[in-house]
């Protein structure tokens, strides 16, 4: 039989595992949605869709801060093919505590006229970030831009926008870990794991 098809679309994740969390993450943490063996094979199936489709360029990734790190560091080492990597930052200066419009924080410092762009993030949840970020992008005039993400959340999108490359595609939990936060903690964490309510509740956000 011949082998399937790495799909660019995601793979659906439908439910946690209570049972994965461990004993020392149990307070905070509700459930593993995504295991890190699950998240590392996903990783590897991506670069190797990035690799088929820029096989023949000279490739410029430009990745959001600061969650995509531990998303990014993974995917680069699995391409093999010739990559320049830069970084821009985008915030939501809060009021109140409720997202405000978006703010570039850090340029692109790269040349990236007449270049070819992955556009990557951690998360694609509104689709505001990803949307201002790709008309930053497209200010630089390149030759084409596409998106890559980790996660999606389709049920909570406001703009209508969809990633290129989507690692998985998760229903509407507040999602830590494997480089994901809130209030600048579990960023550490190897999984993607669901906050219980009651954290979020009443920690506050930096």
């Amino acid at each position: 039989m011949p082998a399937t098809p790495i799909s660019s679309k995601g793979i659906t994740v439908t439910a946690g595992r209570p049972d994965l969390v461990p004993p020392k993450w149990r307070r905070e943490i509700q459930s593993v949605l995504i295991p890190a063996d699950k998240i590392a094979r996903r990783v590897r199936q991506l670069a190797q869709l990035i690799k088929k489709d820029y096989k023949n360029s000279d490739l410029v990734i430009i990745s959001l801060l600061n969650g995509t790190v531990l998303f990014l560091a993974d995917l680069i080492r699995h391409l093999d093919i010739p990559v320049k990597l830069d970084f821009m930052g985008v915030t939501s200066y809060r009021t109140n505590t409720l997202p405000g419009k978006p703010l570039v924080t850090k340029q692109p410092q790269l040349e990236l006229s007449n270049r070819e762009v992955l556009l990557i993030d951690d998360i694609l949840d509104t689709g505001k970030t990803l949307n201002f970020a790709l008309g930053v992008i497209h200010a630089y005039h390149p030759r084409s831009v596409k998106t890559c993400v980790l996660l999606d959340k389709p049920s909570r999108r406001v703009v209508p926008i969809t990633a290129d490359y989507v690692g998985f595609r998760i229903p509407n939990h507040f999602v830590v870990g494997y480089g994901l936060d809130y209030a600048e903690r579990y960023r550490n964490l190897p999984f993607i794991g669901v906050l219980k309510p009651e954290v979020y509740a009443t920690t506050p956000i930096l």
